[in-house]
This record gives C-alpha cells, structure tokens and sequence, in this order.
C-alpha cells in the first residue's frame, strides 16, 4: 500500500512537472500587449517573446528553461546564446531559481549607455531606462535612407552616432570594452534573428515592430530563420558592426554595480 502511495506520488510531481513544462507548448502565441500587473524587461526581444507567450505572459517567475525554450521556438535561438540570457537573470534576482523580468533593469546587465532603444542613466533617474524611448529609437529608425533595409555599414553608423550623442551630453557615461560588446551584440542579434543571418541584412519594418511594439513581425511577412541562431552566427556580425562603428573607449564606471556582459536592445 505504501509503495502504491508513493508510485502515485510520483506520477503527480511528473504530471505537475510536465504541465509546468508544457505550458508556453499550449498556447497559440497571439500577441497581446501586457496587462495590468504584468512586467517586463528592458529587452525587446524578451518583452516579444512574453506579449506572444513563449515565455510567461506576466513577465514573473521565468526560468532558464523558459528563456532557451521560448527562445528556440520563438525566434530560433540556440541554447549556447539562450543560456547566458537566463543565467545573467538569475544574477539580479532575489529569487533561487527564477527572476522576473523587471530584476534585468540593472544597468551595466542587459542595459547600457548609448543604447539602441533606451535612454542612458544619466537621463533617466531610479532605473526608468525600463521603458522604450522613441526619441533614442529615431537614430536606427532615421538610418540606412534611401532603402527599407538595415544592415552591417547601418548598425555601425548607429552605434557611432548614439555614442558621439551620450559623448557630447552625457557626463557620466560608462563606455568600455563590455559595453561595445552588448551594443554591436544586440545590432547583430536584430539582424540576424529578424533577417538573412549571413547576409546580414534586415527589413526595417520587421525591426520598427519588434523595438517599438514588442511583437513579431509575422504580419509583415517575418518567418523565423531556418538557421539556428547562435553565438557562432551572432559574433561575426558583431565585431563587423564594431569595426564599422569605429569604436573608441571612454571608461567610466557603473556606480556600485557590477558590470554583466550581455547582448540587450
């Protein structure tokens, strides 16, 4: 009887493991923009991957299985990338073996100076470089005239005219090697993950969706890369982007924080 009591035991902690595994499996993956309570990161493309349910939708308690999951399925990304992503979560979090979205606004994690999409800390006081900021956002946006493509000689242009802005205006900017590093990263990640991952090469509407509204660009016509994206994909991209960025160092320092590498919006 004690043995039947157990087995059944068992089969609940499986049955409950497998429910909890299954979970973002189930859903249909239509896009909803977060609701009230939900939470998200200062990521574009793990924002996306929540407003779609490939990670979970209220941006709490996501794991690294989460992460690689989601992230394969979503947008093709390989584990090798994906890991790294959930391991720097669990660094900022509060919790043993999750973190919620919100725990990756940590400047010098996820988030730099001269980013992409949101302002430098120096503008944007008790951690409000959460949010997109479309003023920012207009440096990429404005790039590349002429065509409705953005690629490597473009994502260089950009990450040299957001550093010289943050140069001229930002007197506590933190510009060193991690810091070019996350910023040619997430330039290749856009090019690789929403265009052609050799060619490096990407319709500008299908990164407008992702950065301004946080959703895939399948109405557009985005079907996700056969290849699988991975570091091997995402590191060539990026040191040709910063070759063309003609990056130079600054220094500075992150006030009572540890730096963490890693590839951001």
């Amino acid at each position: 009887m004690l043995g039947s009591i157990r087995l059944l035991s068992l089969f609940c902690v499986f049955g409950g493991l497998m429910t909890m595994a299954s979970a973002h499996r189930t859903e249909n993956h239509e896009f909803r923009p977060p609701g009230e309570g939900d939470i998200r990161s200062p990521c574009p493309f793990l924002n996306t991957l929540a407003n779609h349910g490939y990670v979970p939708r209220n941006g709490k308690n996501v794991t690294i299985r989460d992460v690689v999951d989601g992230g394969r399925e979503g947008f093709n990304v390989g584990p090798n990338f994906l890991k790294v992503v959930g391991k720097k979560g669990y660094l900022t979090s509060p919790y043993i073996d999750s973190f919620d979205l919100n725990h990756l606004n940590l400047r010098g994690c996820i988030e730099t100076d001269a980013s992409l999409t949101r302002a430098d800390a120096f503008f944007a006081p008790n951690d409000t470089n959460l949010a997109f900021n479309e003023t920012v956002y207009q440096t990429l946006a404005s790039s590349n005239p002429g065509v409705d493509y953005y690629n490597i000689t473009s994502a260089g242009w950009v990450l040299q005219a957001r550093l010289n802005d943050s140069l001229a205006n930002n007197p506590e900017l933190v510009n060193g090697p991690k810091e070019i590093f996350n910023r040619a990263g997430a330039s290749a990640l856009y090019l690789s993950v929403l265009g052609d991952p050799k060619a490096g090469t990407v319709p500008k509407k299908f990164v407008d969706t992702v950065f301004r509204e946080e959703r895939m660009p399948d109405i557009y016509g985005w079907r996700k890369s056969e290849i699988v994206i991975d570091l091997d994909i995402v590191l060539p991209l990026a040191q040709a982007i910063q070759a063309a960025s003609n990056w130079i160092p600054t220094g500075g320092a992150y006030p009572g924080q540890q730096e963490l590498v890693l590839f951001s919006g």
